[in-house]
Order: C-alpha cells, then structure tokens, then sequence
C-alpha cells in the first residue's frame, strides 16, 4: 500500500509558513485515511521529503507546467525537463521581467496567459507573480521535482516509486463551498469563512464533493486543525490529500489523468476536460 501525501507549498518556506503536509493512505473500502500533519519550515525539509523511499504518491499545490504560448514566446524548450532548467537558470526578477514584458503586448483583458487545465480548474495562470505568486512557485517546485528525479506522470519519467501530480485544492473546495473559506490576515479570518470551513470538512468526511472519497481522521485533533487554521494552509494539504487518493484509486488508468496532457502544461487532478463532467461529455 502507497504512503499518500497532500502539500500545500509556499514559494518562500519559513517558520512562520512552512510548507504544510497531510500523510494518509487508501483504506480497503476506498476512503483516505489522514494519520498526520507536518510542517516544512525550509527548502532543506522540502528536498529531503522529496526523496523519502517509495512507494508514495504526492498530490503538490503548485503548477507543474507554463503555458504553452509563453513557452514558445520566450523560445523555451518543448520538453517539460527542459523548460523547467530553463526558468531555473533565470534570477526571480529575471523571470518576472520577462513575464511582465510579455503582458505589454497583450490586449486588455487578455494580459495573462493560461494552460488548457486552468479554465475548468479556476486556476491562476502560472505567469502571476502576485495574489498568489504562482509563477515562482512553479519556479522554485518543478526545478525540485525535477532535481529529486520524482515520477510526474505524463510529463516526465523518473522514480515510479515515488509519484508527483499537481493538485489544487481551491477547485475541489468550490465545487462544496463557492464562497472564500481562508484568509492569511487576522482580520479576513472570519465567522463566515469559519463556517465554510466547516462545511468543507463535513463534505469530505461524508464524500459528498464531485471526487467522492470519503476522508476518516481517528484523531479529532486533526479534525479540529483544519477548521481552526484560518489561512486555510492546514485544509488545502487535507485537500490535496484526497485528491492524492482518488489519483491512486485509477493508478491503473493513468491516474484519472486525462488521455493526451500537454507536456509543458501539465493537469490539474480529478478536473475534467471542458464539456466533460462525471465522466460524460455535455
């Protein structure tokens, strides 16, 4: 049986925010059980997480991949090992200058571009550097994906004992609650969000969300931490989680992934392709 980890990562690991980490694993009648949480406070815990022993598989929040029309604009290499180098070898502010000078020439509305997986994912492109700053994390974690030599499926071979798929959490926790549940200020941290907190968790310990594994916690603590953190970091990694195990019940069938992924652009886990929904196109 595979070790299932869900991480919820940050571009900038620090004591204060640590990358947060839900281990589990896939019961017998196919609901995730969540043993425990950890916290990541540096570059150097992240790296050596990475190169645990198999077999596990990891759900990660971050993009795994750029748009294929930046890639191509900025005449980065068509294979995701060598686009990952690629962007590795630029500074922050190098990356960014480049990215800033794309938009310039981009129309009003339009200034951001987006892989095929972000659209039905909700997600931000992977060219954003602020509210979140996803392009840096796609920077600083494929580059680690990729120097810890991790299987990712459909865009690069490695380990097959120890198997990465990007997950985001905010698209399964909007198809239970379409209202904010987290916030990083004290201030945004409110009964409301509390309450969508609470629903969220009711919805996965019960299945009932479009993923349908159902979440068990013998520890009411962990139960209770995921409603209580207010930034969400402690949800989202539960989040991940059960995405992480709804990959692994279809290991055999590609991970739930679907047929044909752009290699420099990457899926989403459990999203279905636009005009598809439980499986059957509409």
């Amino acid at each position: 049986m595979s070790t299932l980890y869900g991480v919820d990562f940050t571009s900038a690991p620090s004591p204060r925010k640590p990358i947060t980490v839900a281990r589990g694993r896939v019961a017998d009648d196919g609901a995730v059980l969540l043993e425990r949480l950890e916290r990541l406070p540096s570059w150097a815990d992240f790296e050596a997480f990475l190169t645990r022993p198999g077999p596990w598989l990891g759900g990660f929040d971050f993009p795994f991949g750029l748009p294929r029309e930046s890639v191509m604009e900025h005449g980065w290499p068509l294979d995701w090992a060598g686009m990952v180098r690629a962007v590795a070898q630029l500074s922050r502010a190098e990356f960014k200058a480049l990215a800033d000078a794309e938009r310039l020439h981009r129309p009003v509305g339009s200034k951001y571009t987006h892989r095929v997986t972000d659209r039905p994912a909700g997600s931000h492109s992977p060219m954003k550097f602020v509210n979140p700053p996803v392009a840096w994390m796609f920077q600083e974690g494929a580059r680690r994906l990729l120097d810890a030599g991790v299987h990712v499926p459909g865009l690069h071979g490695g380990d097959g004992t120890r198997v990465a798929l990007e997950a985001y959490p905010g698209w399964l926790a909007r198809n239970i609650v379409p209202a904010s549940y987290k916030s990083e200020s004290a201030a945004g941290q409110t009964r409301a969000r509390l309450s969508n907190r609470m629903l969220i968790v009711e919805a996965l310990l019960r299945g009932t969300h479009p993923l349908g594994v159902a979440l068990r916690s013998p520890d009411r603590a962990l139960q209770d931490a995921m409603i209580e953190d207010g930034t969400g970091d402690t949800l989202d990694c539960v989040l991940c989680l059960v995405q992480a195990a709804w990959a692994w019940t279809r290991r055999d069938a590609g991970y739930g992934l679907p047929l044909n992924i752009d290699p420099v652009e990457g899926w989403v886990l459990g999203v279905p392709p636009a005009g598809i929904k439980d499986g059957r196109r509409h």
